[in-house]
């Protein structure tokens, strides 16, 4: 299966539909169409997909497309250096997000010369792997075997503890490179770690607007929009130190994220020769390399999820402000002008709650003006509207003259007036996935 089939069956898997609907949208998408346009005008192509299904698919899309673009990319840079096991390959074809393919990427990727690279060069690994294997292996005696002197750009291995300082390093960058470790710390911290807040020693005057954080501790899964924000604000401005922490790291005798890692590479300390010096790897392996990346790739991810809330929370304010009735607290008749697909006519009480939806044909194919003028004589009377809108679109001439004569209709008995008003935005929002929430029993 190619890869655009792949993203098809998988679409039609997650949005519970059938491929050939993904097809064709994913067609329509690609020639330049958009999602409202979709919604609209292209149901029949689509299968009845709406506006929030088909805007699912399309952020979907574009989302599958660049992981799959990435995922050859990561392929073909393995494949180059001759490191593409068939059992590494199935993992990369597996890999649903792209965090899982970057961490399986991570063990090659391309990076400068390390330290563990450099002990790999000097002949160090089968150090690392004779003492991880067996533990039982004194480190000193096992290292006298691999003094060496300097050759080119390889520096000398002058006494064992050059040579076992440089197996850690070799075991640390392959243990911070496990994909399988790493992804599970990382949701482990993001789940049940907590964000510590701590004053910076000397800024608590100038700092006092930040107070409430001077010592705060709160589950970083949980941590509100305003108050992670406030707190990013705060060591922007050197006054907060933060930190994510497990509960219980300062109390237990071994960090629960070094238990992890020595379970993972099944590290046990037993009183052998080399358990002491693999424990050493492992809590040099949490602290040098995997807690400051793990920290802060979850610090961006807090703060990209804190800025999206605090935007839907300024978008709902200016939705408000932009809602407030213009003319005042009135019933409303709205009339979204049209020929040939008839005038669509909605209904909403003094407080903007929708009560009634029609649609009238007063203009050419079918010339009923006589029919639509008593249809919004009704709908006036019944609902008691005292406003009544056209959209400023296609025939908004025409229907006006229509609103005119209702007007007339009622003179003199009620106080009905009409206004032509601009159409901007109408089209794009009835086929948003906000109108999709607002009123889900109403087709586009």
């Amino acid at each position: 299966m190619d890869a655009t089939n792949r993203i098809i069956a998988r679409l039609a898997e997650e949005l519970a539909i059938r491929p050939p609907q993904v097809a064709a949208t994913v067609e329509l998408l690609d020639g330049g169409a958009t999602v409202p346009f979709i919604a609209r005008y292209r149901k029949e192509v689509t299968g009845e997909l709406d506006d929030t299904q088909l805007r699912t698919l399309d952020e979907r899309l574009r989302y599958l497309r660049e992981l799959e673009e990435r995922r050859v990319a990561v392929l073909a840079a393995i494949d180059e250096q001759g490191k593409l096991t068939p059992e590494l390959a199935e993992q990369l074809q597996a890999a649903d997000t792209k965090q899982r393919l970057e961490d399986l990427y991570l063990p090659y990727k391309k990076k400068r010369r390390t330290k563990a690279q450099i002990a790999r060069e000097a002949g160090l690994e089968p150090l690392a792997d004779a003492l991880l294997a067996d533990p039982t292996r004194d480190p000193e005696v096992e290292a006298a075997n691999y003094l060496r002197p300097a050759e080119g750009d390889i520096p000398a291995i002058e006494d064992t503890k050059a040579a076992l300082d440089g197996a850690r390093q070799i075991l640390m960058e392959r243990f911070a490179e496990d994909p399988e470790l790493v992804g599970g710390l990382r949701e482990r911290l993001w789940q049940e770690g907590e964000l510590s807040a701590r004053v910076l020693a000397g800024k608590e005057r100038e700092g006092a607007k930040f107070s409430d954080y001077f010592e705060h501790d709160e589950k970083l899964a949980r941590v509100p929009s305003h108050r992670a924000l406030a707190m990013f604000r705060g060591r922007n401005e050197g006054i907060l130190a933060l930190a994510i922490r497990l509960p219980g790291e300062e109390e237990a005798p071994i960090h629960p994220a070094q238990v992890t890692i020595a379970r993972h590479f099944d590290i046990r300390d037993e009183g052998r020769a080399a358990d002491r010096w693999l424990a050493d790897v492992v809590r040099w392996t949490w602290r040098v390399k995997l807690y400051t990346h793990l920290e802060t790739e979850l610090m961006g991810r807090l703060r990209e999820r804190a800025e999206a809330e605090a935007i839907d929370v300024f978008a709902a304010n200016l939705k408000d402000l932009l809602l407030a009735a213009p003319a005042g607290q009135k019933a409303t008749l709205a009339i979204d002008p049209g020929l040939r697909t008839g005038c669509k006519v909605a209904v909403v009480d003094a407080t903007g709650q929708f009560l009634e939806h029609a649609t009238i044909f007063p203009h050419a194919p079918r010339n009923d003006w006589s029919g639509s003028l008593a249809k919004l004589a009704g709908l006036v009377d019944k609902h008691d509207v005292a406003l009544i809108a056209v959209g400023n679109g296609t025939a908004s001439r025409e229907t006006d003259r229509l609103a005119g004569d209702v007007v007339k209709l009622f003179a003199g008995k009620k106080s009905l007036a009409k206004v032509m008003v601009s159409e901007a935005g109408a089209s794009v929002y009835s086929a948003s996935e906000y109108a999709a929430r607002e009123l889900p029993e109403l087709d586009v």
